[in-house]
This record gives structure tokens, sequence and C-alpha cells, in this order.
């Protein structure tokens, strides 16, 4: 998993002065939000990296016809207990094949990171306060899991483990 320093950030929000701007001009690595690119999505330039950021009460099946035009859809968690930003996650690597960057932000705290990795996630926003290094022995406590994954379908036993 990949974690993103927020203070050399490779995507980048168009912002305006009174916030998200409503129609921005397309450009490499540019995180837009959903409303954003549902306003600019009809004339965005193919094969341009954009990114999207979803809201965690979104229905990720809408964004489906755009994956394919898609690097990075970031998921949001608003409190680290609403976890619904995993399922959609889910749904994204699972049912659609998204093979793109799907990042967690928002309220992501180190006790979360084994789960986000079996969910699909591949890089992770940390929330303040949080360790890196800590979230990074999170990932290594369990070796395998019993249960399948987005990564495996099939459970332990029927991938032949002991």
């Amino acid at each position: 998993m990949k974690f993103i320093d927020s203070t050399h950030p490779q995507w980048h929000h168009v912002l305006g002065e009174d916030g998200p701007m409503p129609h921005p001009d397309p450009a490499p690595h540019l995180l837009l939000s959903l409303e954003q690119w549902h306003a600019v999505r009809d004339h965005w330039p193919a094969g341009l990296p954009t990114g999207v950021e979803v809201p965690n009460d979104y229905a990720i099946e809408d964004l489906a016809a755009d994956l394919p035009r898609l690097a990075l859809v970031a998921l949001k968690f608003p409190k680290w207990v609403d976890g619904r930003a995993y399922s959609q996650a889910r749904l994204l690597r699972a049912r659609y094949r998204f093979a793109g960057e799907i990042r967690a932000t928002g309220e992501v705290i180190v006790d979360m990171l084994p789960l986000l990795a079996r969910c699909g996630f591949n890089t992770v926003q940390l929330r303040a306060g949080e360790s890196q290094a800590a979230a990074e022995r999170a990932l290594g406590f369990f070796p395998a899991h019993y249960q399948g994954d987005v990564d495996h379908s099939q459970p332990l036993f029927a991938r032949g483990a002991a």
C-alpha cells in the first residue's frame, strides 16, 4: 500500500475563490469533485490522468461508465466508524474491475489498514496524527486471511494452503 504525503501531492484539487472551480480546464493529475467531473466529463480529453473524489453515500454503479477514463477514485471516510467506502472499493475492484488507484481519504486511522487493503484500496492518506510506521506494521499483522478478498476470491482452504 502506498501512503500519500499531503505536503507534496501528485494530484491537485482545482479551487476557485469560493471553493471548487465549477468548470476546470483540462490538465493532468487533477483530483476533481464529483460535481466538477459531471460538469466536464463530456468534453474532457481522453487519456488525461484524472481523479475523482467520491462521497461515501454515492451509488458507485453510477460511476461505472466513467471508470475507463479515470486513473484515481478517492473514497472519503467522513468518520472512521462509517464503513460505506469499504463497500464502494470492493465494488470498484470486484464488480467493475477498476484497475486504477483507489485512495482512502478523510478520517483514516491505522486500525483500518488491513481491511482497506483487503477491500481493494491501494493508496491511503492517513488522518493527521497517525503514524505511517504504525500503519506499515499493521499491514503485516496477518500473513493470510481465511476468507476471500479482492486479491484472492477463494477462501484459504480452497487455495491449497495448509
